[in-house]
């Protein structure tokens, strides 16, 4: 990380290096979840976060994360706030991230559903998943959800091994 003259900005690119706690390969600027960085009139940096989805249990050890960074970098007084709206989408992760996640064995999300009414399905939804190894789109789902909430367990039916998909939100 090159860390640029501006404070605000040097704060802005540390909160964005800090990697997610459940998928470690992405940052926070990877996952689109980092939203602002300001510096108040008392010179506290609040940086602000929307969590992938309002449950996420790694929310607090993120905010932990953030604050023990740039207070070890030099910024003293810190506050990191939760925004919940707009919602975060996977739209939002990054090319590199995209690329990251293929390269750690992930099938990346494919795109969100379009804003606007949302048609109600009693099943999971289907989905166009490629193998992160092989690039086959023969694949199956083995369960929809794995080790986290946004992941879902597939099996590539061309070289029969197993991944997990970001599912799309």
């Amino acid at each position: 990380m090159t860390m640029t003259a501006d404070p605000l900005d040097t704060a802005r690119e540390l909160a964005a290096s800090v990697p997610d706690p459940e998928m470690p390969m992405l940052t926070l600027a990877d996952l689109g979840v980092l939203r602002d960085v300001r510096r108040e009139s008392d010179g506290t940096v609040v940086v602000a976060i929307t969590p992938t989805y309002s449950g996420c249990p790694a929310m607090a050890e993120i905010r932990a994360d953030i604050a023990r960074t740039l207070r070890r970098n030099g910024y003293p007084r810190v506050r990191v706030d939760t925004v919940l709206a707009p919602a975060w989408t996977t739209d939002w992760i990054t090319q590199s991230g995209r690329h990251k996640l293929r390269e750690s064995g992930y099938s990346p999300p494919g795109r969100a559903s379009p804003h606007g009414p949302v048609a109600l399905m009693l099943g999971p939804p289907p989905r166009n998943v490629t193998c992160p190894r092989c690039d086959s789109t023969d694949t199956q789902r083995i369960s929809e959800f794995g080790a986290t909430a946004c992941k879902a367990m597939y099996r590539c039916r061309t070289c029969h091994e197993p991944f997990d998909h970001f599912k799309e939100i």
